[in-house]
């Protein structure tokens, strides 16, 4: 193979070898490998791996940065691929698809790009329908989705500068972040900290942190005893270095301090990090991770309480919620480590994190797991494992008699083009396969049984209303997760006060927990939600379910006197609209103050009030 390649490499022309091995250019005529300027801006693995073995599945190796098996390589080994007569701009191409361990591996990528640079311009008809495909397909921000995932795709929700995407940022910048990486490990290995300790806090933090939050990320400093601790801290040699960049991290700490809810995080709110992966506090079976924390004294005390909503929220959004309820730092989970599809959130609360109990019912962790007849029609070179985030609604009727012709017209396995064109829209709008070059999308039952909630538990709804409440659910084995540990602390049963109840994944999740729910107060705008959620609680629950419409219309009078008649709660859950938050609301993206995501502040309102009714007990 490798001969080959360099064979038909000696005959490429000098002017197709270098720069136009990755074509911007918009004449129809050429068919580009990859078009960085496709308008969907989504991060698309390279169809290279494709062409050397389409039979190939697995997961992909490249971490959030694009860099596969999370390996930073340093400038010298780029410099070495292009003393060698390959563009800087495809040998970073080709690290970012395989990484570098493999030299072999790497320099027959790199033959292939140059290659393909070439031959495209002599393909026929098949690339010809690539093109036409793609260019049919209409264009797509990566910000029409809320959340874009899988396993075996690293296509990040939102364009919002926070977590780029895999192929998104230009190689300028991936040189930049190697660069800079290698300094920051290099200087926190100077202040006696190990290298792997160093990685894993650039990993947790972000390239871009100052070195005082990585020192922080790493030693999980316990200042003021306000802060979580998300690892160990590191007894090694320190110095002057160290000891100055403790110290600046206190003053941080106490510039941010003072207010009424507790000192601010060291983390403004323009750059407060996502972890990578998102993997939460811990996860199920997960025993490697010793993770504990210490909460703000304002923080502690009746009632237990748990916020949600969407992770790749604007930026600042998460250090807000966080400043208001009482300085916590969040917990950020993709469900796609719980189940069979992603769904990326972040979860405020003041619960234990020790003694988490998985389900006994272990949710499907793959898409044959959940739905075995599907494998019958999945074609080879589909290597999904995962779904991406379930939406609140799904592919048109159009699209996937698009996908059909495509596949009907071209050869068997379909030519590279076609098969970007066909996973992309797979993979956006989590298209299974249900017959012989057949696609569709999910049913609802099918969205409930990913989510974790009972099958037909939105029978009688509308279609269209049933895709768009369970798109706007929580997922119930996340959640319930978090829950567990209330089974043991609360065993007569808890008094919940529900914000935003949707169509009820809290409660759910705690009746799958066996937590018996004496008393829920559930305040839910939507009618059809209200109505979904009440036919499952008549058939299933024996407690009292007082239902309230409006949020805004909750008073403290209110909540004392729900306190008094029932002895005050236990539990107060919810997650305010993300209508403003979503990366899928382009118009009105404005984030809290948005006027369907400004209703944070009454779930903190009534909280407060709450907090101060039960002081009063």
């Amino acid at each position: 193979m490798k001969a080959l390649l360099c064979i038909m490499c000696s005959t490429i022309p000098e002017k197709y070898s270098s720069k136009d091995w990755l074509s911007d250019s918009d004449d129809t005529d050429k068919f580009e490998w990859e078009s960085d300027g496709e308008a969907s801006g989504e991060a698309e693995p390279s169809s290279a791996p494709a062409l050397r073995n389409l039979d190939a599945a697995g997961p992909s190796t490249l971490d959030s940065n694009g860099w596969a098996n999370g390996e930073a390589p340093s400038t010298f080994l780029i410099e070495g691929y292009v003393g060698m007569g390959f563009p800087k701009e495809m040998v970073v191409k080709g690290i970012k698809e395989i990484g570098h361990s493999d030299a072999n591996a790497l320099l027959e990528l790199l033959l292939t790009y140059k290659v393909l640079a070439y031959v495209p311009l002599t393909l026929g008809d098949d690339a010809a329908m690539g093109i036409a495909l793609l260019l049919a397909s209409p264009p797509k921000s990566i910000e029409d989705d809320d959340d874009l995932d899988s396993e075996y795709w690293d296509g990040d929700d939102d364009s919002d500068g926070r977590e780029p995407t895999s192929d998104g940022s230009s190689d300028e910048d991936f040189q930049r972040e190697m660069s800079e990486k290698d300094k920051k490990i290099n200087s926190l290995v100077d202040m006696g900290y190990h290298k792997d300790e160093a990685n894993m806090a650039i990993t947790i933090c972000g390239v871009d942190a100052p070195l005082y939050v990585l020192v922080d990320s790493v030693c999980a400093s316990q200042a003021a005893g306000e802060h979580e601790v998300t690892g160990r801290c590191s007894d090694s040699l320190g110095g002057r270095k160290k000891a100055r960049l403790m110290e600046e991290s206190k003053k941080k700490r106490k510039r941010y301090g003072g207010e009424a809810q507790g000192s601010r995080s060291p983390l403004d709110e323009e750059s407060m990090p996502l972890p990578r992966p998102m993997v939460g506090f811990n996860l199920p079976g997960d025993m490697l991770r010793t993770l504990s924390r210490r909460l703000p004294k304002q923080a502690i005390g009746p009632p237990y309480f748990y916020f949600e909503n969407v992770a790749l929220a604007p930026k600042g959004a998460w250090a807000k919620f966080s400043r208001f309820l009482y300085d916590i730092g969040p917990e950020f989970l993709d469900s796609k480590y719980i189940c069979a599809a992603a769904r990326k959130r972040g979860y405020i609360h003041n619960l234990p994190i020790e003694s988490r109990v998985e389900l006994l019912r272990r949710p499907p962790k793959t898409i044959f797991e959940a739905f075995p007849h599907y494998k019958k029609w999945w074609p080879c070179w589909d290597n999904r494992k995962q779904l991406n985030c379930l939406r609140t609604s799904v592919a048109s009727a159009k699209l996937t008699e698009r996908i059909q012709r495509a596949l009907a017209s071209s050869s068997n396995p379909p030519p590279p083009s076609v098969q970007e064109y066909v996973m992309k829209e797979c993979k956006n709008n989590n298209l299974v396969w249900v017959g012989k070059n057949k696609v569709a999308p999910l049913e609802p039952d099918e969205f409930e049984y990913l989510l974790g909630f009972p099958i037909d538990h939105t029978r009688g709804a509308s279609k269209t209303e049933r895709y768009k409440s369970l798109g706007n659910s929580f997922q119930v084995d996340s959640v319930a997760w978090h829950l567990s540990v209330l089974k043991d602390m609360f065993p007569n049963g808890v008094n919940v006060l529900s914000l935003f109840t949707g169509i009820g994944g809290g409660e759910v999740a705690l009746h799958r927990l066996g937590i018996h729910m004496r008393t829920v107060i559930s305040v839910e705008i939507g009618e059809v939600n209200r109505r979904i959620f009440r036919g499952w609680w008549n058939q299933t629950q024996t407690g009292t379910l007082i239902e309230i419409a409006d949020v805004q219309s909750v008073s403290d009078d209110m909540i004392s006197s729900f306190i008094d008649r029932f002895g005050g709660f236990d539990l107060v859950i919810g997650g305010s609209p993300c209508n403003n938050l979503s990366g899928s609301n382009r118009r009105h993206r404005d984030g809290l103050e948005g006027k369907h995501s400004a209703l944070f502040f009454d779930y903190i309102r009534i909280l407060g009030a709450v907090k101060s009714a039960m002081r009063r007990m």
